[in-house]
């Protein structure tokens, strides 16, 4: 069944047919299509376009078609053009007259507007639980490691001492943007476009604020032209969608480092880890390896929809037919991305002492040294050569800070005493910092509050 063939003469080429049809992707969104149907219709009844009877028998009709293809009792088929003419097609031909009543005061494109916004605030609310849920294994993470110490890098070289809290602290940060801006989209997004029409409305007596209620949108669009042209909220989800990738590539970049003979800082759970079909003693971390590669395919997205609408003038085009793939794509590729993460964070196990081994053997308490000599009055462009010279001394020794008597730490400079040893230890190091937002225990404790207290939210 075609929803337009009145006007043409011959039959479409079956080439032509199958290059323009949605239904083999479209038909995702069967359950958003068919509630925005019967909004419309509840609507349109009682504005009086339709008697209470029509309506009855079509949100019946429609309720059993759901039903139907919930259960797989009923398929969609491929030659029907879009889900929108299936649905319409089965529907008369179960209801008889009245089916053809459904599309009175309704375009396809305001259909399609409304069915892709109703399935992309349902994909928000799924993706936001899907972050909440890694934020809660983040958590648990960081309550755990207040006191686990560990190398901070920069350009992945050692720098300072931190605390394993205050590096996963990091991420943590970086997922609830992530969870602020799918809230901010879907605020954004929740206004309803159906009763638009083509593009310029209808001459029907519709109530467009009480479809918008009976969908659960705050309100309806304000212009019909921009109703069945916009994409916006789709391009700021998949903007968002690939920050997301970004923040979990990340992460299993430094797993994957963490992961390595040479670091050993992590152990993976063997669920989520494979093995090598040539040499046995292999464990690969190819499930942080794959998310890793994930954000390439999700970026691709992106930058499709953006070239896709870059030259479309108003109002609608058939171009905006390439939205749905790529996006059912992105947001299935996320979803999955963060659910196996959270997985392999809640069973991974962290070592301890090989992280304070190796904050103790990179000189990451240098700074600390500088922070002593100044706090004895030396300048500190000063105090940075000594302790340089310190360093250069160890590096010939093959020894730590930690290591050198304090002959040899006078040697360098008189200033040093015996208070060196404190001043330099990892525990000083560390819980001398805390200001909140630092990786002390009680600035940490602080912290963990403040987290709690978004999550519970």
């Amino acid at each position: 069944m075609k929803l337009w063939g009145g006007r043409f003469t011959k039959e479409t080429n079956q080439l032509v047919h199958n290059f323009n049809a949605s239904i083999s992707f479209d038909q995702k969104f069967y359950h958003q299509d068919i509630e925005g149907s019967m909004a419309h219709v509840k609507m349109l009844a009682k504005q009086g376009i339709l008697t209470e009877e029509d309506r009855d028998t079509i949100v019946n009709g429609l309720m059993g078609i759901r039903q139907d293809l919930e259960n797989g009792t009923l398929i969609i088929t491929a030659e029907h053009e879009d889900i929108h003419s299936f649905v319409e097609a089965v529907l008369t031909e179960r209801i008889g007259e009245a089916g053809k009543r459904l599309h009175t005061g309704r375009s396809r494109n305001d259909q399609v507007a409304l069915d892709m916004k109703l399935y992309t605030r349902d994909e928000i609310d799924e993706l936001s639980g899907l972050v909440k849920g890694l934020l809660t294994e983040l958590l648990k993470v960081i309550e755990e490691h207040i006191d686990t110490y560990m190398p901070g890098f920069t350009h992945l070289q050692k720098a300072q001492p931190i605390t394993l809290a205050h590096h996963i602290g990091a991420y943590f940060e970086m997922f609830d943007r992530d969870f602020s801006r799918l809230s901010d989209i879907r605020k954004r997004m929740n206004y309803c476009p159906l009763g638009s029409g083509a593009l310029a409305g209808t001459t029907y007596p519709l109530d467009r604020e009480y479809t918008a209620e009976l969908l659960g949108f705050d309100g309806p669009t304000l212009n019909s032209m921009d109703s069945v042209a916009d994409r916006d909220y789709l391009i700021e989800l998949l903007s968002a969608l690939s920050t997301i990738a970004m923040h979990l590539s990340r992460f299993c970049e430094e797993i994957i480092i963490w992961n390595t003979n040479e670091y050993r800082f992590v152990e993976i759970d063997d669920s989520y880890s494979t093995g090598s079909s040539i040499m046995p003693q292999k464990k690969n971390p190819d499930i942080a390896e794959l998310i890793r590669g994930k954000a390439g395919r999700v970026y691709g997205a992106l930058v499709s929809i953006l070239t896709t609408m870059k030259g479309i003038p108003l109002a609608y085009n058939k171009d905006m037919q390439e939205d749905k793939e790529l996006t059912f794509d992105a947001i299935d590729t996320v979803k999955g991305c963060l659910a196996l993460f959270t997985g392999m964070i809640s069973s991974m196990s962290f070592r301890k002492d090989v992280m304070e081994a190796s904050a103790k053997n990179g000189f990451t308490n240098a700074t600390d040294a500088a922070d002593y000599l100044v706090n004895h009055g030396v300048a500190f462009r000063d105090a940075h050569g000594i302790v340089g010279q310190l360093v250069l001394f160890c590096i010939e020794k093959g020894i730590a800070l930690d290591d050198m008597t304090l002959e040899e730490y006078k040697a360098i400079s008189p200033v040093f005493e015996q208070d060196i040893y404190d001043a330099i230890s990892l525990k000083t190091c560390v819980e001398k910092r805390m200001t909140i937002g630092a990786p002390g225990q009680e600035a940490m404790k602080k912290v963990i509050e403040i987290y709690k207290r978004k999550l519970e939210a």
